[in-house]
């Protein structure tokens, strides 16, 4: 059988773009995306009228209260080596894992991501490879020590030659806007999609001028869009200005051949021609599912759930708010039993004014108060009812929303509610973890793959003694298990976290008394994660031996404190560097 074309191939790929588009727009996603995002913002009503409408965006209430407890600080990424030999590189790997985590913000993009997660449904994250060069000048002193500028030549005569500087080499993650994503329609799962593409919205101009891609193929680039916003008029205008276009950039993985290629709107050749995907771990996309829906591809989010109460909660709450403006208490009277003098103090806001009355006439005939329609008092209960409803299908309760509750709860009732609405936090949380997790195992899997020189890195160590390394991918080599301590993202209760340290020491009484505890590191582990001190070595004295007898040496078979085992033969990495390490860090590595 003839090998298809690549115009063939390119036929193929679009038309599944287009089908992907289709099934998106059919079934409604798109909309459903745009209202959720809509509701979380504060944009509930489709056109403006005249009349004044109440909102009361629980929407957002409900998303910044889940989103917080599940996402709110760098995560403490644990790896673990998976064969011995790997038990001094997993110590390394970890530290690095965890410093690149913060060095390069990645917990900003996992954040953008959840809020994907809980508002639309699902988040997308992307892993890849940064590698950066920039020619630059050699400085002259370079130049004159190379003995290639002659004594006496002036600086304007002097041609300075240029070398290449990495000024990017490194793994990065980025969170891709759930429009941008395009997976198989026929997909019930990421496991059974057989293909997914991610949509690159970039200028024309940008797209011709890359000489990454094919030249004829970005030549025969088209615009997919223009910018609206392009106009100094205050309304906004369609351009046609080469300046304005926009062309969309398709990545496209096919994952039953294990292939990618890139191509976009106009021609009949890829920009980059179909090739085997380059990371070893297969397509580089991450996905964060909220509730699943059986047999269908899509998660459903926090607030499509609460979509109809929330509209319920406006329009009961603009009822009430033109209730009381329509309310205003008026009064019948005889006009001939009043004059100007008694109209005027009659229609008087002043407090104890006499009004006359004209003629001798029964007061009661002459004035009384005109029938009100008065909405009853379980209208307004609605309100509240919709607000109780939101709370029981988001598991958020009023407390977590930083109000009182009315009913007066026991100890235990309250620790059961909080109980049963910490497991739905943990199900997201675990969901989450398992992201992090991936995405530090790719990150990881790149630096392995692609890293190219030396870097530095902080490994351990407190902030005013910190230990810096320099290092390759072969200090990272190994096969490693990732995983995110429990709860670290979470955030953290100051007072809780000091009375677990404190009923710690409690519970290490008995032991002390026996002497199987090592007090100096229960005392750094109390100060340091029971109070927040970051160098608890200050605190603490030497232990010093009794006078006149030698300092006792270790138990057979123990190492004394602060020294590491020996890595295995050939392991990569410097014994005095894991010795500086476990010193500080407190755990030799599981050989």
């Amino acid at each position: 059988m003839a090998r298809p074309a690549f115009r063939d191939i390119l036929t193929k790929y679009r038309k599944a773009i287009t089908q992907s588009y289709k099934w998106r727009d059919e079934d409604g996603y798109d909309d459903l995306w745009n209202r959720m995002i809509d509701l979380y913002r504060g944009r509930h009503y489709d056109q403006y009228e005249d009349d004044d409408r109440a909102l009361v965006n629980m929407a957002f209430s409900t998303i910044n209260v889940i989103a917080p407890s599940v996402s709110v600080n760098h995560p403490k990424i644990i790896v673990g080596a998976r064969r011995p030999e790997d038990g001094d590189r997993a110590v390394v790997t970890e530290a690095i894992i965890n410093y690149w985590w913060r060095q390069y913000e990645c917990q900003k993009e996992i954040r953008r991501a959840v809020d994907d997660y809980l508002i639309v449904g699902h988040g997308w994250l992307k892993t890849g490879y940064k590698f950066e060069e920039e020619e630059r000048e050699k400085p002259r002193e370079q130049v004159e020590e190379a003995g290639e500028v002659e004594e006496g030549q002036e600086q304007e005569e002097v041609s300075l030659e240029t070398e290449l500087i990495v000024t990017e080499d490194r793994p990065f993650i980025e969170r891709v806007s759930p429009f941008d994503i395009f997976v198989d329609p026929e997909a019930t799962s990421i496991e059974n999609m057989k293909w997914i593409a991610q949509r690159i919205r970039r200028p024309l101009l940008e797209v011709q001028n890359d000489k990454r891609y094919n030249k004829a193929a970005r030549q025969q680039a088209t615009a997919s869009r223009y910018s609206k916003w392009s106009s100094e008029e205050r309304k906004p205008r369609m351009s046609r200005d080469a300046q304005d276009a926009y062309c969309d950039v398709i990545e496209f993985y096919d994952l039953k051949k294990n292939t990618m290629a890139v191509f976009c709107d106009g021609g009949d050749s890829f920009l980059i021609n179909p090739m085997e995907v380059p990371f070893a771990f297969g397509h580089p996309f991450v996905m964060m599912r909220n509730y699943d829906v059986p047999e269908h591809f899509y998660p459903i989010g926090e607030l499509e759930a609460i979509e109809p109460l929330q509209q319920e909660l406006n329009e009961t709450r603009t009822q009430m708010m033109n209730h009381r403006k329509r309310f205003s208490r008026k009064w019948l009277y005889k006009e001939s039993a009043f004059d100007v003098d008694g109209r005027s103090a009659l229609e008087s806001t002043e407090d104890n004014v006499l009004v006359p009355v004209i003629g001798d006439e029964n007061l009661g005939g002459v004035i009384q108060p005109m029938p009100a329609i008065v909405n009853p008092p379980e209208m307004y209960n609605i309100s509240n009812q919709a607000m109780a409803d939101m709370d029981r299908i988001s598991g958020v309760a009023e407390f977590m929303r930083g109000g009182v509750s009315e009913i007066r709860r026991t100890a235990t009732e309250s620790a059961m509610i909080q109980d049963a609405m910490n497991a739905r936090t943990s199900d997201k949380l675990a969901e989450v973890e398992r992201c992090i997790a991936e995405c530090a195992r790719r990150l990881i899997g790149l630096a392995q793959q692609f890293m190219t020189g030396d870097q530095v890195v902080r490994v351990v160590g407190s902030g005013a003694m910190p230990i810096w390394i320099q290092f390759d991918r072969d200090y990272i080599a190994g096969n490693f298990d990732f995983e995110v301590e429990a709860g670290s993202t979470q955030p953290v209760n100051e007072s809780f976290r000091r009375q677990m340290a404190l009923q710690m020491v409690d519970a290490m009484a008995p032991f002390v008394s026996a002497g199987v505890v090592d007090m100096g590191a229960l005392a750094r582990h109390v100060l340091q994660f029971g109070f927040g001190v970051k160098t608890p070595e200050a605190f603490l004295a030497a232990p010093q031996a009794p006078a006149g007898q030698p300092p006792m040496g270790p138990e057979q078979g123990m190492l004394p404190p602060g020294e590491a085992p020996m890595p295995p033969e050939g392991a990569g990495v410097p014994p005095e560097m894991l010795s500086q390490m476990l010193a500080q860090g407190g755990q030799p590595p599981m050989m």
